[in-house]
């Protein structure tokens, strides 16, 4: 049941933050108009952005946003400037590497078939996985307070975020309902793939490209994959809960 309700709560996402035009164009719903501005104030840009440094070595954790505010210029006092603690460095990196991946973004990327688009999303895909790769070590830390409950809904809806800019970015102009079902076909992948890096050992992560690929020439069940998000949120996040509190994690 809990895994149907995140499955519900993520394609509700989707509906609330890109809703389609009112008729059919060759466009895509997502669009460059819209708001711009920083994601961040500046106070809380610069000590988030100086805390990630510190998440190698103490993880997703209070001690990484002090150490983050001493960095910046800012009393130590200042972590408080984020009520949700831990989870704040959590959502700055997923907000921040989904931003950079438009900023980034390579114009020469074909998009003239099906099949060109299908190799952009691949190689959006893979390029924001390997940007976690300074703190994949800490990710499962970073899992864990995702799939909290009170973070759920936010983490949700960067998932759905994610999933519909890699589209945009890699040229998919859909206006019917396969809108939809891509972008919840490719956040559960990316989330599955994403928990598998999290355990890689593999030179480069090769194993994790290797299960990407697997994972997208299967992704004609969109049904499955939209229930995978649901599992996602639920089973392997409690899982994930579970395994770092036997580990004396406190959560």
């Amino acid at each position: 049941m809990n895994g149907r309700r995140a499955a519900l709560a993520f394609t509700q996402c989707i509906a609330r933050n890109r809703p389609p035009p009112r008729a059919p164009s060759r466009s895509c719903y997502h669009s460059y108009e819209r708001d711009s501005s920083p994601p961040y104030p500046a106070a809380e840009d610069a000590i988030l952005a100086a805390a990630i440094a510190h998440v190698p070595e103490h993880g997703f954790t209070a001690a990484a946003l002090t150490s983050g505010a001493r960095d910046a210029g800012y009393l130590d006092v200042s972590a408080n400037l984020f009520p949700t603690g831990a989870f704040s460095l959590v959502k700055y990196h997923l907000v921040t590497q989904r931003l950079a991946l438009g900023k980034n973004h390579s114009t020469g990327l074909d998009a003239e078939n099906n099949q060109n688009v299908l190799d952009n999303v691949r190689a959006l895909t893979l390029r924001r996985l390997k940007a976690s790769q300074p703190i994949i070590h800490r990710w499962q830390e970073a899992l864990a307070l995702q799939a909290m409950p009170k973070h759920l809904p936010d983490s949700l809806r960067e998932l759905a975020l994610l999933s519909d800019e890699i589209h945009f970015l890699a040229g998919d102009t859909s206006v019917d309902t396969s809108w939809y079902t891509k972008r919840a076909a490719l956040s559960a992948i990316y989330a599955s793939t994403e928990l598998f890096m999290t355990q890689d050992k593999s030179p480069n992560f090769k194993d994790t490209e290797e299960f990407l690929d697997r994972r997208l020439e299967g992704a004609q069940g969109v049904k499955t994959m939209v229930e995978e998000v649901g599992r996602w949120a639920g089973v392997q996040g409690m899982g994930i809960i579970n395994g770092l509190r036997s580990k004396g994690v406190r959560i």
